[in-house]
């Protein structure tokens, strides 16, 4: 596709596409010109370098969110929404967390999603900084529920040789079995990994998060209860 045929628009969306199947590692130009039939040099043109890139690209995912209005809704119907959107938009673009955390994104989609936090909270009663703590606080556990499981997924891929010796210096283990021989030495520790290991990990995962996050906006109305008695 030649450079003038090619626009920013049409780039990010295949450099998600690439981003989505390889990664933050895999994301190259050249690597999005063969996929674009264009040469690397017309996808620095239009966007610059790949770390520009990144950042478009997660700004524009962050734009798939669409917000519940907390004055038709309630502010923790609202609430719930955006955490679970926020939550299934990380699953969608594993991706999107190491972005956050190695570039700085920052643009319209992510300050749309921000402003929209700020008029759920502040639709529940929030204000200053309570306001802005409250904001953190959800937006902190969803984020830590993305790397958790990113960290989950990479660990059940991952190879190691145990005590990290040398090639040939004793079989190599996957890491959750590694880790799993540790743990079993601890009695809570195992009886909670036999019980986990019987479970479907996709169901333990969405009552995982709904268990977090119903346990923050408990916490958040109790505290907005308090203020009223």
């Amino acid at each position: 596709m030649p450079r003038e045929t090619l626009n920013r628009d049409q780039i990010v969306r295949a450099a998600i596409e690439l981003l989505d199947a390889e990664g933050v590692e895999g994301l190259s130009m050249r690597r999005l010109g063969g996929r674009l039939g264009s040469a690397p040099t017309a996808m620095y043109w239009h966007v610059g370098n790949k770390e520009n890139l990144v950042v478009l690209a997660a700004d524009r995912v962050w734009g798939e969110i669409e917000p519940l209005d907390p004055g038709t809704a309630g502010w923790r119907a609202a609430a719930r929404a955006l955490a679970h959107d926020a939550h299934a938009l990380a699953a969608r673009h594993p991706w999107l967390v190491n972005a956050i955390s190695t570039h700085f994104v920052y643009g319209d989609g992510m300050a749309r999603f921000q402003d929209h936090s700020y008029a759920v909270y502040e639709a529940a009663g929030f204000t200053g900084w309570e306001l802005d703590w409250a904001v953190n606080t959800a937006y902190t556990f969803v984020a830590g529920s993305a790397i958790d499981e990113a960290t989950t997924a990479a660990m059940a891929k991952a190879r190691i040789r145990p005590g990290r010796g040398a090639e040939g210096d004793g079989p190599v283990q996957d890491v959750v079995t590694w880790a799993t021989g540790i743990a079993s030495r601890y009695p809570r520790l195992r009886a909670r990994l036999e019980d986990q290991a019987a479970a479907d990990p996709a169901e333990m995962t969405r009552r995982k998060f709904e268990f977090g996050i119903e346990a923050i906006l408990d916490g958040l109305e109790a505290r907005l209860a308090r203020r009223t008695t």
